[in-house]
């Protein structure tokens, strides 16, 4: 598979985020696949950032390692991005003083990398643009170098900048002097690929769209948070549907207020979601416990970045399997589900929330920086799939004449029990945070109390029979290396396996979406229908290998691990399968 891969380095503020949009919303109107994400400093102006672009005729699902092209927009982009252009890539740059660098030009030729400079910031000036115009100049060479016409780039120009008519025309004028530029004709045209004959129906999007989408199709009719990134967005991308969808969105004073507004609303009967990180979570997970006792639905997600206290806030981990597993006082039923792409970010979101109400319980479901903010082409998101589905919540005017008090939290084979909007019937009930009888009535007598933290105990092995088993990707047996993860480490290894297929190498992965209740029979049988099997994720425990590895006679070969705050890239996947094959 051939793709191609762009990163544009440059100071905050350079406009990193807005080349992206455009080249990334361009290539993907020209039928190519792109996978787009960003690195930046936990800084409100400033400090060093990046944004790679990978794009492809064939799907991609994660970044790779091996860079073709980099724009430097400032000397630290120009200075460290050197040493990631892979020989004859192409390094391209607009700073004046590049040859106050020691040993710039030695450098390399030593790589084999071509650099190129043009005056991008004079030229900008010229056409009465600013400093920040530069980008668009040395865009504009990018997009001659990479061999393209150059209508679809001005098309993604116009778009971006549609609401500021004056500084478009003097946008669409640098990106044409950079297009039209002498500098870098030394035989680099046509240096990529030509465009796809034929265009895929896709959209472009982020995990933090999806799960908003998803939401709104679930249902979600409330949404509080407290802004915590990576999970910030969210808040932004739901107030934007509000108007539209009648969604009621409220920032909250702090993540406690956001945790209790939502069970709040759910106790009445009203979708509601919450989002924050690990730090935010921390805050609400008496709210969770509550959620526990009184048998009432909270969806919570969980933007996983590294820790622990304030860690890394502008990066990505694995590293909160074991929080929302084991979060929360006491004993009681929970789901914990992870998503891993804008897809199952927009189906999974909606799951949760049927599983909430179907179980009566809260569910985590987690997602991390590098979904949150990984701009991935998918089909369409598909409206109605996915049917809402409110469990015992009894709404018949017949029915709810029947209920008595006790039905609230009747003792039943499988943990599940009637549950009903307060005032929607004459009947009443405790919604009590005390223990209780089935009424709600506060009670502290043994053998009650016994009964009740069975009775919810028992959702447990009802949730664990109607959770789905984790999927196979690639072969199903017999593969020369076989991984199990979650998360967006899927992402890395479906390219590896597309990688690894066209060198003759069989690879497959088991992958868990749902990770609490655990399930275990796919995962016994893929062992022994694979004798070399590795454990993939992003954290320095191996959280789930050590929940898979607690069951009898079940061992990785080895752990491909990563805590680092990146994300795993392709490379990452198949140098490991080089040494372990």
């Amino acid at each position: 598979m051939k793709r191609t891969v762009i990163k544009v380095a440059g100071e905050s503020g350079m406009g990193l985020l807005s080349v992206g949009n455009i080249v990334s919303k361009a290539l993907k109107g020209m039928g190519f696949y792109v996978v787009s994400d960003r690195e930046y400093p936990s800084l409100i102006k400033g400090g060093h950032s990046n944004l790679q672009i990978d794009f492809s005729a064939e799907p991609l699902h994660s970044l790779s390692k091996s860079v073709d092209f980099v724009i430097a927009l400032d000397r630290p982009g120009l200075v460290e991005y050197m040493n990631i252009v892979k020989p004859g890539g192409v390094l391209i740059h607009g700073f004046e003083r590049h040859q106050s660098i020691p040993n710039l030009e030695t450098r390399a030729k030593e790589r084999g990398i071509h650099m190129i400079y043009l005056p991008a910031r004079t030229l900008a000036y010229s056409l009465g643009g600013t400093e920040l115009m530069a980008n668009m100049v040395l865009l504009g060479l990018l997009w001659r170098l990479l061999g393209f016409d150059l209508k679809p780039l001005e098309t993604g120009i116009e778009k971006q900048f549609a609401n500021k008519p004056k500084l478009l025309t003097i946008d669409l004028q640098c990106v044409r002097v950079g297009f039209s530029a002498q500098e870098g004709n030394g035989g680099f045209v046509g240096a990529c690929h030509g465009a796809p004959t034929q265009t895929p129906d896709t959209i472009l999007v982020n995990g933090n769209q999806a799960i908003t989408l998803g939401a709104i199709q679930a249902g979600v009719r409330a949404y509080y948070a407290y802004p915590m990134s990576p999970a910030s967005s969210i808040l932004t991308y739901m107030a934007e549907y509000a108007r539209e969808t009648g969604l009621l969105v409220k920032q909250a004073e702090d993540e406690i207020t956001a945790a209790q507004m939502a069970v709040g609303s759910m106790f009445m009967g009203t979708r509601a979601l919450v989002a924050t990180s690990g730090g935010g979570y921390d805050l609400m997970t008496e709210t969770v416990s509550l959620a526990g006792m009184i048998e009432t639905p909270l969806v919570i997600v969980i933007a996983q970045r590294p820790g622990p206290a304030t860690g890394l806030p502008t990066w990505s981990a694995q590293a909160d399997l074991n929080l929302a597993i084991h979060s929360g006082h006491g004993e009681f039923a929970r789901v914990v589900i992870g998503v891993s792409d804008p897809a199952s970010c927009y189906e999974l979101i909606q799951h949760a929330m049927n599983y909430a109400d179907e179980f009566q319980t809260a569910v985590i479901v987690l997602t991390e920086k590098t979904i949150c903010e990984m701009q991935t082409t998918v089909p369409p998101f598909e409206e109605g799939k996915i049917p809402i589905k409110r469990g015992l919540l009894v709404t018949d005017p017949k029915e709810l004449e029947t209920l008595k008090a006790s039905d609230r939290f009747k003792i039943t084979e499988n943990g599940l029990s009637k549950r009903w909007i307060p005032g929607s019937g004459k009947t009443w009930f405790y919604g009590n945070g005390d223990e209780h009888k089935e009424d709600g009535v506060l009670t502290e007598e043994g053998a009650e109390v016994s009964a009740m933290i069975a009775k919810r105990m028992k959702k447990m092995e009802t949730i664990e029979k109607a959770l789905p088993e984790p999927t196979i990707h690639g072969v199903k047996k017999g593969a020369a290396i076989s991984f199990v993860g979650w998360g967006s480490s899927k992402n890395a290894v479906l390219d590896a396996i597309q990688n690894c297929k066209e060198k003759g190498i069989t690879v497959n992965y088991l992958h868990f979406d749902y990770l609490w209740p655990f399930k275990t029979a796919t995962l016994t049988q893929f062992f022994r229908d694979n004798q070399n099997v590795h454990l993939i994720e992003g954290n320095y425990q191996g959280q789930l290998g050590n929940l898979i590895e607690a069951l009898p006679n079940l061992r990785f070969k080895g752990r491909l691990l990563q805590w680092n705050g990146r994300p795993f890239c392709m490379e990452d996947v198949t140098d490991y399968i080089s040494r372990h094959s």
